[in-house]
C-alpha cells in the first residue's frame, strides 16, 4: 500500500487526506495547532456556535457543494437571505449593492442601481467598455489593472474594491483574475466586452445567490471530514509541527523524521525564529438585543468602499449575520442579533480588545444606520486570520495545496486539491 504525509490539517490538508485514502493511500496528517480546520472555526459568543471564519462559499462552481454531499451535507446546504448586501461609498452614502455584476463589475454599467453608486459620468465611462475591442486588456493579470483599463477607477474603486476587499481581504490590484474570476478574461474575448462576458458568465452560473452555507456553520464540514478520516483510518496527528520536507520525509520540530512515499504540503512550515505575527484581517462580533435590526436595514451586510475618515481604522465590511442566514436568526432570542464586522488586520492589530469592541460598536451603527449603544451589547468576540504572505517555493517531489497555491476562497482551495490528489491517484495507478 503506498503511504502519503499530509502536512496542515486546514480544509485543503483534509480533503487531500480523504482522497488519498479514499484512494487506496495508508495516509498520516500533521497538524501543528491543537485542532483541525485551520481558518474554517467555530467560537461560541453568547451562547450561540458561530463560523470564526469562513462563514459562506462561492457557487459559480459545484466545488464546495459537492463536498458536502460527499460527506452528507447535502441537506444542510443553506442559501442567505436573497435580499442582498448593500455598499457604502467613499462619501459615507449607503445603496443596496448591484445584482448584475461578478466581483462588483457591473455587467450594465449605466444600469440604475450602478449608476446611483458611481455616479452617471462614471458610469458612462464604464460604458466604454462595450465600445473596445476585445483585446484591450486581455493580457492583464491584475483585476484591478483590467477593471480600471476597460471600465475607469470610480468604478474600480466604489464598486470592485469593497467586494474584494470584503471577501479576499484584498485590493483588486493584488488579486489575480484568473484566480478570483476564471475565464472572465477568455470570456471578454469571445464576447467583445468586460461587461458582456460579466453577463455571460452570470447567465452561465446556478441559478440564485452567489453563495451558500452550511445549517449550523462552515464548520460542520471540517467535523464531517474529520469524521470520514477517522472512519477510513487516517493517522491524524495534532500539536506536530513540522520544519522541513523532502520527497520522501518530513522533519517535525522535535527533531522526529517520518517517511512516505508521497508528501503534500498543505500549511506554511513552523520555523524557530519569530515569525511576523501581524493578522492580514481582524474580525469583530457584536451580539446585540436591538428590536431596530429587526427590519434587516441593510440587507445582509455592507460592503465599504475605501475613503476618508476621522478613525485611525474603520470597518471594511459587516455581516448581518442573523439577516443573511434563516438557521442562525431561528437559533437566537427574539430581537437578537449577530454582526460580524472585518477590520484591516495591520491597524487592528494594534489596539486593545476594549478599543476594537468600542470601534466596532460605533462603526456597526454607522453602517447599519441605527443607533446601537453599549447597554445593546450582549458579548463581544475577536479573532485574527493571517494570510499567506507569498506563494510558496516548489519543492522537488513535493505537492503544494492550499491558499498559498490556489488563491483565497474556498470553491478555489478545494479545486487544487481535486486537481493534486487526482495526479496522484494517476501515478499510482500508471
Amino acid at each position: 500500500m503506498p503511504s502519503a504525509i499530509v502536512v496542515g490539517g486546514g480544509i485543503a490538508g483534509l480533503v487531500m487526506a480523504r482522497d488519498l485514502v479514499l484512494g487506496g493511500f495508508e495516509v498520516t496528517l500533521l497538524e501543528a495547532s491543537d485542532h483541525l480546520g485551520g481558518k474554517i472555526a467555530r467560537h461560541t459568543v453568547a451562547g450561540l456556535v458561530l463560523d470564526a471564519g469562513a462563514e459562506s462559499f462561492a457557487t459559480r462552481h459545484d466545488t464546495v457543494a459537492h463536498l458536502a454531499r460527499q460527506l452528507g451535507l447535502g441537506s444542510d446546504i443553506a442559501r442567505p437571505n436573497p435580499q442582498g448586501a448593500w455598499l457604502q461609498t467613499a462619501e459615507g452614502r449607503a445603496y443596496p449593492l448591484p445584482r448584475t455584476g461578478i466581483l462588483g463589475i457591473p455587467g450594465t454599467p449605466l444600469a440604475a442601481d450602478v449608476i446611483e453608486v458611481v455616479g452617471f459620468w462614471a458610469g458612462l465611462r464604464g460604458q466604454l467598455d462595450e465600445l473596445m475591442l476585445g483585446f484591450v486588456g486581455s493580457k492583464e493579470r491584475s483585476l484591478g489593472r483590467l477593471v480600471r483599463r476597460r471600465m475607469g477607477r470610480r468604478v474600480l474603486e466604489q464598486l470592485v474594491a469593497p467586494v474584494t476587499l470584503g471577501i479576499h481581504s484584498r485590493h483588486p490590484d493584488e488579486l489575480d483574475v484568473d484566480v478570483v474570476a476564471p475565464g472572465l478574461r477568455a470570456a471578454m474575448l469571445d464576447t467583445g466586452s468586460l461587461a458582456h462576458a460579466v453577463r455571460e458568465l452570470r447567465d452561465a452560473a446556478p441559478a440564485g445567490t452567489a453563495v451558500s452555507g452550511i445549517v449550523g456553520g462552515m464548520f460542520e464540514l471540517v467535523d464531517a471530514l474529520a469524521r470520514d478520516l477517522e472512519r477510513f483510518g487516517v493517522t491524524v496527528r495534532l500539536e506536530s509541527p513540522v520544519t522541513a520536507v523532502e520527497a520522501s520525509f518530513v522533519t517535525l520540530l522535535d527533531g522526529q523524521l517520518l517517511e512516505a512515499d508521497q508528501v503534500v504540503l498543505a500549511a506554511p512550515l513552523a520555523t524557530t525564529g519569530q515569525p511576523d505575527r501581524t493578522p492580514a484581517i481582524v474580525l469583530a462580533t457584536l451580539v446585540v438585543d436591538a428590536p431596530e435590526l429587526d427590519g434587516a436595514p441593510r440587507g445582509t451586510g455592507v460592503l465599504v468602499a475605501r475613503g476618508s475618515s476621522d478613525a485611525p481604522f474603520r470597518a471594511k465590511a459587516l455581516t448581518h449575520a442573523t439577516a443573511k442566514w434563516d438557521w442562525l436568526a431561528e437559533r437566537a432570542t427574539p430581537h437578537r442579533h449577530v454582526v460580524r464586522l472585518s477590520y484591516d488586520g495591520a491597524a487592528a492589530a494594534r489596539v486593545s480588545d476594549a478599543q476594537l469592541r468600542g470601534q466596532a460598536l460605533h462603526d456597526a451603527g454607522e453602517l447599519l444606520g441605527i443607533a446601537l449603544v453599549e447597554v445593546s451589547v450582549v458579548a463581544f468576540a475577536r479573532v485574527e486570520w493571517s494570510a499567506p504572505s507569498s506563494r510558496p517555493e516548489p519543492i522537488d517531489g513535493v505537492t503544494l495545496i492550499g491558499e498559498g497555491v490556489a488563491g483565497t476562497g474556498l470553491a478555489a482551495v478545494i479545486a487544487q486539491v481535486r486537481v493534486a490528489s487526482g495526479g496522484l491517484l494517476e501515478e499510482v495507478e500508471a
